[in-house]
């Protein structure tokens, strides 16, 4: 009975929900869903404990890189051999400015605020960030997530001028994506969970799979650093992806955008 009990509970995890109608997306080798898994700002932690953890079910995340972090200066090799074995190394500006002016931004300096920087000088920071994730990866296609969901320089909106820079942009918070066919690459949701279980995390990929869309995580810390989830947590989701490889595409952001946008061209 006990084993019986054991198998039931681990089912009611591990069993994704049937697809909803309208789920018409083509996605490769006839799965569901895509999940990306991502972490932003290049953290202590993610070296530490996603890395290691990703490499052993054979996942390759996307690391969004604040090149001006103590992370990234004092351990740039460990960032190079990530970047060698499959990880995507995404661009997450140099210093990560934010707007200062929305509610609990007292952190963000004076001269890091987005509502007093230029769109022009955001535009070269985040060039000058492109040209030193070539120097540590010699890659040239590139994805970028913005700071903080901040989508305006000094008042100005700065995605358009961006876009010839960048295959896709994670642009916007607040679950999975809804319609694959409607989806703008430059203005992809996230989800950015954090002190969650995982159960939950699992949830945001169920849903993904139900509507036949996609799951972009974007994790900060994971078991330290901040905006943390815990190892627990986190390696419950990969046990659940690395139970259903039949139903979830796990790839880079890079990756994967780089597939939806040639089905759009078809």
């Amino acid at each position: 009975m006990r084993n019986y009990l054991a198998m039931v509970c681990l089912l009611a995890i591990t069993t994704p929900a049937a697809a909803e109608p309208g789920g018409n997306f083509e996605w490769p080798d006839g799965v569901r869903a895509a999940v990306n898994l991502a972490y932003d700002d290049a953290l202590d932690s993610q070296l530490d404990n996603v890395i290691p953890a990703l490499d052993r079910y054979g996942f390759r995340g996307s690391f969004y890189m604040t090149l001006a972090s103590d992370a990234t200066r004092l351990r740039l090799d460990e960032w190079r051999l990530a970047a060698a074995s499959g990880h995507e190394l995404g661009n997450h500006t140099l210093y990560h400015p934010c707007s200062g002016s929305k509610p609990n931004r007292e952190w963000v300096k004076p001269w890091h605020d987005l509502d007093r920087t230029p769109l022009d000088s955001l535009l070269e920071e985040i060039v000058l960030a492109n040209t030193m994730l070539n120097a540590i990866d010699g890659r040239t296609e590139r994805t970028f997530t913005t700071t903080c969901g901040d989508l305006h320089a000094a008042g100005d909106y700065y995605i358009d001028a961006i876009r010839p820079l960048f295959v896709a942009v994670k642009a916007r918070f607040g679950g999975v994506t809804q319609d694959m066919n409607t989806l703008d690459p430059y203005l992809v949701i996230v989800e950015t969970p954090s002190d969650v279980t995982g159960e939950q995390l699992i949830a945001i990929v169920e849903e993904a799979g139900r509507k036949g869309t996609m799951a972009n995580f974007t994790f900060h810390g994971v078991g330290g650093d901040h905006l943390a989830v815990s190892i627990e947590a986190h390696e419950q989701l990969l046990q659940y992806l690395d139970a259903n490889r039949n139903i979830y595409w796990v790839d880079t952001f890079l990756n994967i955008m780089k597939y939806v946008k040639s089905k759009a061209v078809e």
